[in-house]
């Protein structure tokens, strides 16, 4: 949701992207409230397309409130490399080495 962040700035709002899913079970869950606050703040970072384990709102990575901690579900790590069938996670972390430079 959010592209202004030293993590998401490699991406376009709204753009897909092909990251794998290592689980089937873990999901996002928390009480309505706090759901709302999080939409309100837009600390969330990313959410699924085809919601593979539930989520709550699709949610599958979020920020704290200073959005300089990410916590996500799916591994971009996984997809970084064309032989992984995806490349889409590498931006994610070319961000943090830019922003860190």
């Amino acid at each position: 949701d959010s592209c202004q962040t030293l993590f998401t700035s490699g991406y376009e709002k709204g753009q897909s992207l092909s990251v794998p899913v290592a689980h089937g079970d873990g999901n996002y869950f928390a009480e309505e409230s706090t759901l709302d606050r999080l939409e309100e703040r837009g600390q969330i970072a990313f959410r699924y397309v085809g919601n593979p384990n539930g989520s709550a709102r699709d949610i599958a990575g979020i920020f704290n409130e200073t959005k300089n901690v990410l916590g996500m579900m799916p591994h971009p790590e996984n997809a970084i490399d064309p032989l992984q069938g995806s490349t889409d996670g590498a931006r994610l972390f070319s961000g943090l080495v830019q922003a860190l430079s």
